[in-house]
């Protein structure tokens, strides 16, 4: 009898714990991505390079660390399912996010992004096609036990980011020269952006801490309830690396960077795409997307779904919105939650 007390005051003291984790994580991460998001948005009008940009590289990439530090613990572990659930889960919990921004300002942000953004999602959409077909491909197929999708993946964000450089910001107003001083360059600009480019680091670096104990303390706490790790992976685990993206997002809406929530969002699932070579190199056994269940490419194409529903959305919404009902954003997240049913009906 004592013994089996012992072990109760243990299981609740483990809890305890947990749960003081889980509390002190969500804190550190929505301070973290509210600095990333205003320290992102003056180094946009800083460098002159528009909030589409850094939303899309610099803000998208912070608030994904979360997601690469978690999966590349899982892939070492011998977690597929759960490394490979997480990013595509993620990239759905991002357009639910944006969904939930949408409703939450009464539809004022798609009508009032620019239309750069479709470059981004067309190469997030891209880069996850690419993913689902990586999923058939023969495992046998790989370069140094990475596969070649996720190589192929990589050299293609990479390819992006260089045409997005090339591409001038929509909506930036370059600067008028004056007689008696040339303006700036680009990498002028950056390097008096040191104080600003510090501060941003920091916030990142705690993001890169902070989340993934926030999301192996929601895998434990979820675990004991037996759920499997592909659904564990796409719709909780996913859902608590995306609180990065949420709080950003936030944040850049408050400061009316509607362009760098968007960016953001958007970019971060081209990231999180990007990020499977290098789980793919965590993962010993072989190729990891030829090992993960067939399941995911019901999530790869949920994110595809709603990437494809938020890209329509951000097209039609400047003169397709009711004043207090949003149908658009309201099917977003519709689609989302049956997005999220289907993986759990095919695991």
């Amino acid at each position: 009898m004592d013994w089996h007390r012992g072990a109760v005051v243990l299981i609740d003291v483990h809890s305890t714990v947990l749960v003081v984790t889980l509390v002190a994580a969500i804190v550190i991460v929505v301070i973290a991505g509210t600095s990333v998001a205003q320290v992102g948005d003056q180094l946009a009008e800083q460098t002159g390079l528009g909030r589409i940009f850094v939303g899309a590289l610099l803000v998208a990439v912070a608030t994904s660390l979360p997601e690469l530090g978690t999966d590349l613990t899982a892939a070492a572990a011998d977690a597929p399912d759960l490394a490979i659930g997480d990013l595509l889960g993620s990239s759905m919990a991002n357009m639910a996010i944006l969904g939930i921004i949408d409703l939450r300002y009464r539809g004022r942000i798609l009508p009032a992004v620019e239309l750069g953004h479709t470059r981004i999602a067309a190469i997030a959409i891209g880069l996850t096609a690419l993913a689902i077909m990586g999923l058939d491909a023969p495992p046998g197929v790989h370069v140094a036990g990475i596969g070649v999708t996720p190589i192929a993946i990589a050299v293609g964000y990479i390819a992006a980011l260089a045409w997005f450089r090339r591409v001038p910001p929509i909506g930036v107003a370059t600067p008028t020269p004056t007689p008696f001083r040339q303006p700036l360059t680009l990498g002028e600009r950056w390097a008096g952006s040191g104080p600003l480019l510090r501060r941003f680091a920091v916030a990142a670096a705690l993001l890169a801490v902070a989340a993934p104990a926030l999301a192996l303390s929601t895998e434990e706490l979820a675990e004991r309830s037996g759920i499997s790790q592909s659904f564990l992976g796409v719709a909780l685990l996913a859902t608590t690396t995306s609180l990065p993206e949420l709080a950003a997002s936030l944040a850049a809406v408050r400061l009316g960077a509607y362009d760098l929530a968007v960016g953001n969002l958007f970019g971060s699932n081209a990231a999180n795409m990007a990020m499977i070579v290098f789980i793919d190199a965590a993962y010993r056994p072989g190729p990891i997307l030829a090992d993960v269940d067939a399941s995911h490419s019901v999530a790869g194409t949920g994110a595809i779904l709603l990437m494809a529903l938020a890209l329509a959305s951000l097209l039609s919404g400047q003169t397709n919105r009711a004043k207090r009902l949003e149908p658009d954003s309201s099917i977003l997240l519709i689609a989302y939650i049956g997005a999220v049913i289907a993986v759990g009906l095919a695991t």
